[in-house]
């Protein structure tokens, strides 16, 4: 794939800006078929395939603050740990259009980069081992290869230990 075929996202202009190398990567886009579908499609691990998922934490008062977490695509968040990390009631994933009100984009390609607003952001930390992450470039079928330490360096990214998978015991909190 040559330059011109890289869709200009948000998320390109902002790896760019902040000089980020990156490999774009497109693949035929199913609606509900995640980062499983795009590993298969690209013929790559699917745990090395990261998701972003738009959440929300409830304090004390009705206000929402929004997050962001970064996620192994073959993983799920543990909404009553993480909500226990950041000291709050609850974490809960957001709406389609909280997504889109606070990224800029629409569900299916969110990035973490070039985000509308700037928000916190949460990576697992067992991430930050692979050698590289393909992750959302902000278009629905379009992943970026990125070197994990990028989402640290970039984004201020925070480590955290909430991935739960299908052997996991706790079904009632998954996002």
């Amino acid at each position: 794939m040559n330059k011109t075929d890289i869709p200009i996202s948000t998320a390109v202009r902002a790896l760019r800006a902040a000089k980020v190398e990156f490999t774009p990567h497109l693949y035929p886009y199913v609606d509900r078929g995640g980062t499983a579908h795009a590993a298969e499609s690209l013929g790559v691990d699917h745990h090395a395939v990261v998701k972003t998922l738009v959440m929300e934490a409830q304090g004390e008062g009705p206000r929402r603050q929004p997050l962001l977490v970064v996620m192994h695509g073959d993983r799920e968040v543990s909404t009553r740990q993480l909500a226990r990390l950041l000291g709050v009631k609850a974490v809960t994933p957001a709406s389609e259009a909280a997504v889109e009100r606070h990224t800029g984009y629409i569900p299916g390609g969110v990035s973490p980069f070039g985000t509308r607003a700037v928000l916190p952001v949460y990576v697992e930390a067992t991430i930050l081992d692979l050698p590289r992450v393909y992750i959302n470039g902000g278009k629905r079928g379009f992943l970026v290869g990125i070197v994990p330490a990028a989402l640290t360096a970039h984004l201020g990214a925070i480590q955290v230990s909430v991935g739960i998978g299908a052997s996991d015991d706790a079904h009632d909190d998954r996002a």
